[in-house]
């Protein structure tokens, strides 16, 4: 309070005020409608290749997608990216498949993955109809991994290649892991003046390995 001024008192609202006042609230929010009904299985969307419309999605979407035999095949096309050459710190968490590079021994807390360049780890399936792969931190030692390298590689194997995400949600055991979601494509945003930038919030690129013989 100035010197000389009027004392300003906020008045708490009454009991009354506050039920007319949380009525008011209640009468304005919109009313509640029953939920959809879940589609029958026999409508659901299915593709005659599933692998070509995850690849077209993906692409689609600023990702790539490489169909392989083999581990070590995808090894081979690992090898031949640029990105991965250039990366002076990554790591691979996929046995056969990339190495570590730059990285401490032992790493303490999550900001020590601040500066990993390429990550390569493991997608534990993929949806045709929109391009994603379902991620978990079961197989990492954290979750910031799916979000702070510079480019990323997900393998999947190519028999958990589904073509909708009913059928996704359908082999999913929800809340098994701390964490878990869906990733398609690399970072991405066209907020600001309708201008697409890659990499705006994580990956500014993606590529996804469906192979054939994943153990």
């Amino acid at each position: 309070m100035a010197a000389g001024g009027n004392r300003e008192m906020a008045i708490a609202p009454t009991t009354a005020s506050r039920e007319a006042i949380l009525a008011r609230v209640r009468k304005a929010l919109p009313q509640s409608a029953p939920l959809p009904e879940v589609r029958q299985r026999e409508s659901w969307q299915v593709f005659e290749d599933p692998l070509a419309q995850f690849t077209e999605v993906l692409k689609l979407v600023g990702g790539n997608a490489v169909h392989v035999a083999s581990v070590a095949a995808a090894a081979e096309h690992l090898e031949q990216l640029p990105t991965w050459h250039q990366a002076r710190i990554r790591c691979s968490f996929v046995d056969g498949l990339g190495d570590h590079r730059g990285m401490p021994a032992e790493i303490s807390s999550p900001v020590e993955y601040e500066t990993v360049e390429y990550a390569v780890m493991r997608g534990e399936l993929a949806v045709a109809e929109n391009g994603a792969v379902w991620v978990s931190d079961v197989s990492l030692p954290h979750r910031v991994l799916y979000f702070i390298p510079q480019h990323m590689a997900l393998v999947v194997p190519t028999a958990a290649l589904v073509n909708n995400m009913h059928e996704a949600y359908d082999r999913l055991n929800i809340g098994i892991q701390r964490y878990a979601g869906f990733i398609s494509g690399p970072s991405k945003t066209a907020d600001i003046e309708q201008s697409l930038v890659i990499g705006a919030h994580g990956a500014r690129s993606l590529t996804v390995f469906l192979v054939d013989e994943l153990g």
